[in-house]
């Protein structure tokens, strides 16, 4: 009897794989649990935006943002737990990628909606769950869900290139947003803010593909203005484009800088 008794100790507090598992795991990471939670609906809510089936398209673009601003504040409490009043907190704060997108949330959510706005909010969304999802999906067991698993192998595979895409995104976003001031659709203001928002970008230490975008469609028209076909006046418009924006780059400080 005492065997048998120790044996049942052991065996049955920790479930190794199925709901049980699963459901303690949840219950041991609720941030983390939280954090899946809004990224999906993030994702939900720009597909009902695209194609409305439940609600309203409007409303389900103003949520999307809603679930991003509730996801960077859940990753930015993550990150620094403890609040301090001091302008070297704020300073650290603004580091933080999960600011950034804090703030990008709340530069739109009071402008009218467009629909290139979502692009990078979904596919952090869609990058960022899927590696928590198959680990979801492993407590369950390793035969479970199979279609999923391979949903997810393809965005792990495709990684680099969604980042790439939500940088390209953020950058022909400002453009985007320049030509929206002719329709009433963004204002100085949001132009303003949002130029702040690529800076922090730009200077990201975590993140470096928006930089290293910039960088590649710096050679791609510096290339074109090179070309002998190129018109006189379209290179010199290009070279004084180019010194515009590098000079409104920001430093980029390094870690061994800090």
């Amino acid at each position: 009897m005492s065997e048998s008794e120790n044996v049942n100790q052991t065996e049955t507090p920790q479930p190794s794989n199925g709901l049980g598992a699963l459901t303690a795991h949840i219950g041991r990471n609720k941030i983390d649990f939280a954090l899946w939670c809004t990224r999906f609906a993030t994702i939900v809510f720009t597909f009902n935006y695209l194609i409305p089936i439940f609600g309203s398209g409007y409303n389900m673009y103003y949520k999307a943002l809603l679930a991003n601003a509730a996801t960077s504040a859940l990753r930015l409490h993550q990150r620094l737990p403890q609040v301090q009043l001091s302008r070297e907190f704020l300073g650290k704060v603004f580091i933080e990628d999960s600011a950034h997108y804090l703030l990008y949330s709340m530069i739109f959510f009071y402008a009218p909606p467009v629909t290139w706005v979502l692009l990078p909010v979904f596919f952090f969304a869609l990058l960022h769950i899927s590696s928590y999802s198959l680990g979801l999906i492993e407590l369950l067991g390793p035969n479970a869900l199979a279609v999923v698993r391979m949903a997810i192998g393809i965005v792990e595979v495709q990684s680099v290139n969604l980042l790439r895409t939500i940088a390209f995104s953020e950058i022909f976003l400002f453009p985007l947003l320049m030509l929206s001031l002719f329709s009433g659709r963004a204002t100085l203001m949001t132009l303003f803010v949002y130029y702040r928002f690529l800076t922090l970008r730009y200077s990201s230490r975590r993140n470096p593909y928006t930089r290293n975008t910039f960088g590649e469609l710096r050679v791609l028209v510096e290339n074109y203005a090179q070309n002998p076909s190129c018109p006189a006046v379209i290179r010199n418009l290009v070279s004084k484009m180019v010194a515009l924006v590098s000079r409104l780059a920001p430093p980029v400080i390094t870690a061994e800088q800090q």
